[in-house]
């Protein structure tokens, strides 16, 4: 399609001599344009990927697939039974019981608002986020009146292992004068962290029996957490768990729980597609506007080839190959640009955060405590398509001018 005269020609075009210096700079700002963009582009795409992947692995790893509660707020007094019929179910991987309130936690020094999370040992050594959030703990000492505390709250209350906390729960004892507060000192046996801000920062583990004898709700729990081996069988697992436990509870799953949030963050995604999309856009009109400067100068130089027996295509051809090449050359320097961000974007994080002095990835604000990235083929290929889409079609016009220029004309003026 394109001879060795085109390439020729076309080669020797793109190095600018010293007078056209202004056309160079140009092209190297729609090359520049073109490589920020798409490096961009695949860098936020995957910061969004990476975010939501590891926000939903976290939420799922620490919360199951599918929650229990009664019905009619009351606990559960027949749980065991429950959870034996659930972890006969195909898709069902595990079936934890647990008590979950909230309260007052109390160190002499600080108190602060907490949720009470009790769970037996053996079900937080089978699911693996908890599993590895604890593994800096001795769990053997995770027994009646110890309890495990997220690490953040720990820092904010200026706790340590071995010391004492004091829950206050406001569902207390009713007596003659009114409900007395329901209080108890535990020892902290370790601190967890299962890198999300809020877990770390708000909850309180504590073993299920004791959880029991604290809230004095007797052998029964107040939620069933459900994991799936196959979470894609979502539907059709939860509606096998409501037949076999009845109108009696409510059954929920996580998208019902997080759906707003999730919502929010697909949304973004796709309206920074859009926005950063124009970067390439504008890196686009750069080159148009370098190959119309470029055909203007070179006005010469086409009628003469026009009058050695070049043809229309063949000028429009050399001057779509000059196009073409800025588009294709940019694009691979900002795939490359791209993934390799991606691939250290927290040690890039850490590096930018050490120079600032500043936090660029706030826990507190982003839920995690690092700066994820997932780099997804597809998306990597859609955006090298629309990159290379909009460049060509940004030379058609500046191609076809020079085709369309008149030889006695160009001389004429020259």
């Amino acid at each position: 399609m394109f001879g060795k005269f085109e390439r020729t020609v076309a080669k020797r075009y793109l190095k600018a001599k010293r007078k056209e210096g202004f056309i160079s700079v140009i092209t190297g700002f729609a090359f520049t344009g073109i490589a920020l963009g798409v490096a961009t582009l695949i860098i936020v795409m995957s910061v969004m990927n990476g975010f939501r992947s590891e926000l939903l692995g976290r939420i799922l790893g620490i919360n199951g697939h599918i929650g229990i509660v009664s019905n009619s707020g009351m606990p559960f007094n027949n749980y065991k039974q429950a959870i034996a019929d659930i972890n006969l179910i195909d898709n069902v991987e595990q079936a934890i019981p647990m008590i979950e309130k909230q309260l007052l936690v109390s160190s002499g020094r600080a108190a602060e608002g907490a949720m009470i999370r009790g769970l037996r040992r053996e079900d937080i050594e089978n699911k693996e986020t908890l599993r590895n959030g604890v593994a800096a703990i001795n769990m053997d000492e995770f027994v009646e009146n110890n309890v495990l505390v997220g690490y953040r709250l720990a820092q904010k209350m200026g706790l340590v292992t071995g010391d004492e906390i004091t829950l206050i729960s406001p569902n207390g004892k009713i007596t003659a004068f009114g409900t007395v507060p329901r209080m108890k000192s535990y020892r902290i046996a370790g601190t967890f962290n299962l890198g999300m801000y809020e877990y770390d920062a708000n909850f309180i583990f504590m073993p299920l029996d004791t959880a029991q004898t604290y809230f004095g709700i007797g052998d029964t729990v107040t939620n069933i957490d459900v994991t799936l081996k196959n979470p894609e069988q979502l539907n059709q697992t939860r509606m096998i768990i409501r037949d076999g436990i009845g109108d009696g509870a409510y059954i929920f799953d996580w998208k019902q729980s997080n759906a707003a949030f999730f919502n929010a963050i697909d949304v973004e995604r796709n309206v920074m597609f859009l926005i950063l999309t124009l970067i390439i856009l504008v890196a686009a009109f750069n080159i148009i506007t370098g190959l119309i400067m470029l055909v203007k100068d070179k006005g010469r130089d086409i009628a003469v080839l026009r009058t050695m027996g070049a043809t229309k295509g063949m000028i429009m051809r050399i001057f779509f190959m000059d196009g073409a090449f800025i588009g294709v050359v940019g694009t691979a320097i900002g795939v490359i640009l791209g993934v390799l961000f991606c691939e250290n974007i927290e040690n890039i994080r850490q590096f930018l955060q050490n120079i600032s002095g500043r936090e660029l990835f706030s826990a507190e604000i982003y839920f995690l405590s690092r700066l994820p990235a997932q780099i997804n083929p597809n998306e990597v290929i859609m955006i090298v398509l629309i990159s290379l889409l909009l460049s060509f079609l940004a030379t058609i016009y500046p191609a076809y001018r020079a085709a369309k220029m008149d030889p006695v004309e160009a001389l004429r003026y020259e």
